[in-house]
């Protein structure tokens, strides 16, 4: 029996899938394994775990593995390719494939057919394939510079809006302390820096905290009403869609174009943002009526153990 392991590693998990020609077997989640957010150390740890319980899970032996393939954001670059295929080595002894979070996320949507992925998960991307299998990818440049409409975009963003509220508020005459207490979502997000004061919290922001960590708080505090977190939720709807109309122009250059191109999404943003998708589907819809949205989130680990089979029995490893 031929097994395989599929890994998506991310910014806030680590997931990984085992199985066999035909079946998924087992899957298993660590800790985060974006090496360039959590350093080689960090992402060994949650790389290991994740392979060593998903092969429990399956009951084999890591050893047992035929073929492996890991998507990580920034395997594009020959340094961290090199050193996630290394980690994964020092446990696997089958032949191990790196690529980018988003070709194992467009693998499990399409398959080898066309379409645009968008990844809203502690980082995001779009990304696009046409019939002629030429591609084209609009944002994931890093979360100090890019990475729009993402968990860790919209944290530093309500971040930042709370802190202009403040401004505002004390412009009024009123204590800048005092007017951050007022607003429960700020002190919702103290509670979870564990920062009991606003030069504590202001300190912790720019330290290079992880924004990402205050997700969860703004889509609860959006759903209940909190007319901050709704238009920054809002506003990552809107990013995340122009970031389609960037990559869509990959389908221009298809003679004849095509009636339909079809989008799925994937990453903890859309997951758990009822918002958040609502708005992007309808920017996208407005932005081209040909685009057909799947309301399913994709699991990219599907699609790296789908990568992992194929290279093993088209005979490309």
């Amino acid at each position: 029996m031929a097994y395989y392991l599929g890994i998506d590693g991310g910014g806030s998990k680590t997931t990984c899938a085992v199985g066999d020609d035909s079946s998924l077997l087992a899957t298993a989640t660590a800790g985060p394994s974006n090496i360039t957010r959590v350093g080689e150390v960090r992402a060994r740890e949650a790389l290991q775990q994740a392979i060593r319980e998903a092969c429990a899970a399956a009951q084999i032996d890591p050893r047992q593995v035929f073929s492996a393939c890991a998507g990580v954001a920034g395997a594009g670059r020959e340094e961290i390719a090199s050193t996630v295929r290394n980690i994964v080595a020092e446990i696997i002894p089958g032949e191990i494939e790196v690529v980018g979070d988003m070709a194992i996320a467009l693998e499990a949507a399409f398959g080898a057919g066309p379409g645009v992925i968008v990844i809203a998960g502690t980082g995001s991307i779009a990304y696009a394939r046409n019939a002629r299998g030429e591609t084209a990818r609009a944002g994931g440049w890093g979360y100090a510079i890019s990475d729009e409409g993402s968990a860790h975009w919209i944290g530093r963003s309500v971040v930042q809006a709370l802190l202009h509220t403040v401004d505002h508020a004390a412009g009024d005459g009123r204590p800048a302390p005092e007017a951050a207490e007022s607003l429960p979502l700020f002190r919702k997000l103290k509670a979870i820096w564990s920062v009991s004061s606003l030069d504590e919290f202001v300190r912790k922001a720019n330290a290079n905290p992880d924004f990402a960590e205050l997700f969860p708080a703004i889509v609860a505090a959006g759903d209940a009403g909190d007319e901050l977190a709704q238009r920054e939720l809002t506003m990552a709807g809107g990013v995340l869609a122009r970031l389609v109309r960037v990559v869509c122009q990959v389908f221009r250059r298809e003679k004849p174009e095509i009636s339909a191109i079809p989008l799925a999404m994937a990453g903890g943003v859309f997951r758990h943002s009822p918002r958040v998708r609502e708005v992007f589907a309808e920017d996208v819809r407005k932005f081209d009526p040909r685009i057909v949205t799947n309301s399913q989130i994709v699991e990219p680990v599907v699609g790296a153990l789908q990568i992992a089979r194929s290279r093993f029995v088209s005979g490309a490893i």
